[in-house]
């Protein structure tokens, strides 16, 4: 394992390679649930060498924005599931900008915006650590799947805004979420 305090131009080249990464939160209660969601779609940014973003998509919860909403604790992991073994996770504090909002509006030009498109999750990195992946397999990206984007057409705008009302707007833990608190 080594440790750096910020991305190296080999990190964020890496990054940039990645076709999945993982995103961990957890709330501050012992007994809350700890949250790991992978993350694809072309939705990583890197925007320093100590600071990144990435744009939600709609999914069944919203657990990273309320546990950054109660501590701001964030960590990414991407894998090498090509070439040379390879584990890179980012450790940070974040931040959730919703819809419509200023800061939404400025990062928001980064990505190809999406109708499930439902905030921007923006982290200040303080460590980066890598190791060695040796036990990680190797895997071949065959593409993106297509299903969300399918499913947000599907429900529309107005459909949209009702799923994360119902769906989105507190945690499993009942941690109440940004995007809870637009609705």
């Amino acid at each position: 394992m080594q440790v750096f305090p910020s991305m190296s131009e080999k990190h964020q080249a890496f990054i940039k390679e990645q076709q999945i990464y993982f995103v961990g939160s957890a709330p501050l209660s012992a007994d809350g649930h700890v949250n790991l969601s992978p993350k694809g779609v072309d939705s990583f940014r890197i925007l320093g060498p100590n600071r990144v973003a990435y744009l939600d998509l709609t999914g069944s919860g919203n657990e990273t924005s309320a546990h950054l909403r109660e501590n701001g604790r964030i960590t990414f992991m991407f894998c090498a599931f090509k070439g040379a073994p390879l584990i890179l996770r980012l450790y940070g504090r974040g931040e959730v900008a919703v819809r419509d909002s200023v800061r939404w509006h400025e990062l928001l030009p980064l990505f190809d915006d999406h109708l499930g498109s439902r905030q921007i999750i923006i982290a200040e990195i303080d460590r980066v650590q890598t190791s060695c992946g040796y036990g990680v397999p190797f895997f071949d990206y065959v593409g993106p799947r297509e299903t969300i984007f399918k499913w947000a057409n599907a429900k529309g705008p107005d459909g949209l805004e009702t799923y994360w009302a119902e769906s989105n707007a507190t945690s499993i833990d009942g941690l109440p979420t940004p995007l809870g608190e637009t609705r």
